[in-house]
């Protein structure tokens, strides 16, 4: 059984690390708030800008860009990867680096040996290089100081490689902030542009006489649109409520560059609220934990003093009837 001094010195151990915990949580949280706000911010003009780009696409079915054109080989891979720099946040590293080695995995099982690696953070750069994986740049600062111009830069370098085919896929795995306490790990494609993720109709399809549009009525469109009977008249979109100014490959040069910078930056605040609220959680859970250890050791401690008092006094009692 320790002694009375260690278990003291053992409580005003806990009771040093239970205030650092607790100083942590609170710098967490208030650094959460001003993430979470500027990921509120974005969010809506993504999903919105999303939203027109995919469908403008695909009611526009004459709108041939690079960067939706599904490669039938892959051989050239890039993975946008978002971590922290700093640990003490539970297991939101741990799960993005097993989510980057299972994708290098299932990549190089289909064979594809060339694999590149964009990590946004120390911990998963560590991780990268230890593994051996081919590595594009240092993105350490990026994951402290979330800033557009660098997620800018990372976009039209990847866009610019898909085009010229020097990539064929390039996803992105990072944390979606959904709350406080719920963050959804995420792997999605950045390139190609997946038109299937619009949703308009229902499960993604249409009746072809209806005025929705969805990709793949556009692909109907494209296989059977110079049939017998429309050969000597003009293929018209479904959805004519679209009116291009100048011309469609100057708006598609402009919104489709804006769309991929924004998903990189809309990922990188998604990853750095989510850091910032599964550091909160472990901090606060820590602090618990120490709580629960304090009240051991303060009963243990009174149960060893109370024990120490009996001792002496039934030696008191035997030494005055002894005498």
């Amino acid at each position: 059984m320790p002694s009375l001094k260690e278990i003291k010195t053992r409580i005003a151990s806990v009771q040093s690390t239970r205030k650092i915990t607790s100083a942590m949580k609170m710098v967490a949280s208030s650094k959460l708030h001003h993430a979470q706000t500027a990921i509120q911010n974005m969010l809506p003009y993504e999903n919105m800008l999303e939203h027109i780009l995919k469908s403008f696409l695909v009611s526009m079915h004459d709108a041939q860009t690079p960067y939706d054109e599904e490669r039938q080989e892959i051989k050239h891979v890039a993975l946008i990867v978002f971590s922290s720099n700093s640990s003490l946040c539970g297991g939101y590293n741990a799960n993005v680096i097993r989510m980057m080695q299972n994708a290098v995995d299932e990549y190089t099982k289909k064979g594809v040996e060339d694999i590149l690696v964009y990590p946004i953070g120390r911990k998963v750069m560590e991780k990268a290089k230890k593994l051996g994986y081919h590595v594009a740049g240092d993105f350490v600062e990026l994951a402290d100081k979330p800033s557009a111009a660098p997620c800018a830069k990372i976009a039209e370098e990847l866009a610019s490689k898909f085009a010229k085919h020097e990539l064929d896929k390039v996803e992105m795995i990072y944390h979606h902030f959904k709350s406080a306490g719920t963050q959804i790990l995420t792997r999605s494609t950045f390139l190609p542009i997946d038109l299937s993720t619009e949703k308009i109709g229902s499960n993604n399809d249409r009746d072809l006489s209806s005025n929705q549009v969805t990709a793949k009525a556009q692909a109907y469109l494209r296989e059977h649109g110079q049939s017998e009977d429309r050969q000597d008249q003009e293929v018209k979109p479904l959805n004519d409520d679209f009116i291009v100014e100048p011309d469609l490959e100057s708006v598609l040069s402009v919104l489709i560059p804006k769309q991929l910078n924004l998903m990189v930056y809309t990922a990188l605040l998604d990853s750095n609220a989510s850091e910032h609220a599964a550091r909160m959680v472990a901090m606060q859970t820590a602090t618990d934990n120490a709580d629960e250890i304090l009240k051991e050791l303060k009963l243990q401690y009174n149960k060893s003093r109370q024990a120490a008092i009996t001792s002496e006094m039934l030696d008191i009692v035997g030494g005055s009837v002894n005498n």
